[in-house]
């Protein structure tokens, strides 16, 4: 399928209608046998449920797609070609993604997810693992956030990464990613938004966002997650949508271990090498889902995480209740905050620390992660050696004290 331009602004304007999510515009659409003729049966039915459902303007809709061209930009629609197949498999996928740079999204990929506040540890193995997912022939997918997803997105910018963006293609979060997000336009990798130009993410976005990382990929490893942590609602859309969920084991020591560790006891494929990963990944992409050499694991319970994708159907819908729960327009006074997402350290002090948990790492590691000096870094294990906070190693590691 190849939408033409009319479509394609008929299909802008009826998502970007306040009330229609991705589940409705289907049930619409199918509903009237086109966007087009969804548009016009809407002042039929607001008034029949007696609500407001006012599209935006077709001017204000090629005012959208021209902003997004003058980025360099492309709207996709589920059915067209470059459309990635396995997100159009899921319950809740957008009818319309915003994409930037190289059209690699049908490429076989594995997702990369974990804390902000990441450990050295962590954002090592992150290294690793992203370049030999790339090596292997995978594509990286992961969100664009500090710490975990944007050492990943780094490690893989020669072999093929995606960025899902929370906001619109033009307000990057956070914003000093921006030099990242040329970088990945630079080496062929791609950018994806479900949102509008203009939109600045907010809060209830992030989860949203999560479930395209997961809808994109075979798999998504979570590396390292508190045990309420925008990490793991990513892994539980990856359930939801049937898609393979491991874990890189932590200390028990480090709280952000505790949902990593939660996973693997609830059966996620515990993950110490990429090969872990590619065994089981492999059989799926070469077989399908129900490959013989596919091994039988556990499928962690995550019910108790917070449910942020909540939309109308229609065809369940009680009179008067048009629009009521809908949240692809969060209202302005929302102030829900993104799981595990503290501020980010302002001095050198604060972003060593931040990067020290119970296992041994070396200073020549910390220098890199927290680009500073070596020098900076003796000093500072100094500090916290005499505040009986570090302990020394042999080989000249070090480890955060557990209090």
């Amino acid at each position: 399928m190849q939408l033409t331009d009319a479509q394609r602004l008929d299909w802008l304007r009826l998502i970007r209608t306040e009330g229609v999510g991705p589940r409705t515009f289907r049930t619409l659409v199918n509903r009237f046998a086109g966007a087009g003729a969804a548009l016009d049966a809407l002042p039929d039915l607001a008034r029949r449920q007696g609500k407001r459902l006012e599209p935006p303007t077709r001017a204000q809709a090629e005012d959208e797609l021209a902003a997004l061209a003058r980025l360099g930009g492309r709207l996709i629609a589920t059915g067209e070609a470059d459309y990635p197949r396995l997100l159009q498999q899921t319950d809740a996928a957008p009818p319309l993604l915003a994409l930037r740079g190289a059209a690699i999204l049908n490429r076989p990929a594995v997702a990369l997810v974990g804390s902000r506040n990441a450990s050295t540890a962590g954002l090592a193995f992150t290294e690793r693992l992203a370049r030999g997912l790339g090596e292997a022939g995978l594509a990286v997918v992961s969100g664009l956030a500090r710490g975990i997803d944007a050492r990943a997105h780094k490690a893989s910018l020669q072999t093929g990464t995606v960025a899902v963006m929370a906001g619109g293609q033009d307000r990057i979060y956070p914003a000093s990613h921006a030099a990242l997000v040329d970088a990945i336009l630079g080496e062929g990798g791609a950018i994806v938004a479900e949102m509008p130009m203009g939109w600045e993410p907010r809060g209830r976005d992030f989860p949203r966002r999560n479930r395209i990382i997961s809808g994109l990929s075979y798999g998504t490893v979570v590396i390292e997650a508190a045990r309420r942590s925008g990490s793991l609602i990513t892994a539980r859309y990856a359930l939801e949508q049937n898609r393979e969920v491991f874990a890189v084991p932590g200390s028990p020591l480090d709280p952000r271990a505790e949902g990593t560790n939660d996973l693997i006891r609830q059966g996620a494929t515990l993950v110490s090498d990429v090969a872990h990963v590619l065994d089981v990944i492999g059989p799926i992409i070469e077989h399908g889902p129900e490959a013989d050499a596919a091994p039988v694991r556990g499928r962690p319970d995550l019910r108790d995480q917070p449910d942020f994708w909540d939309e109308i159907d229609l065809d369940a819908l009680n009179p008067g209740e048009l629009g009521a729960r809908d949240i692809s327009r969060p209202p302005v006074s929302d102030s829900f905050e993104e799981p595990d997402d503290p501020p980010e350290p302002v001095d050198d002090r604060a972003r060593i620390v931040a990067l020290l948990d119970p296992s041994p790492v070396g200073t020549d590691a910390l220098a890199r992660s927290a680009n500073v000096g070596i020098r900076v870094v003796q000093t500072v294990l100094l500090e916290l050696e005499l505040d009986g906070r570090i302990e020394r190693h042999g080989s000249g590691t070090v480890s955060l004290v557990s209090r």
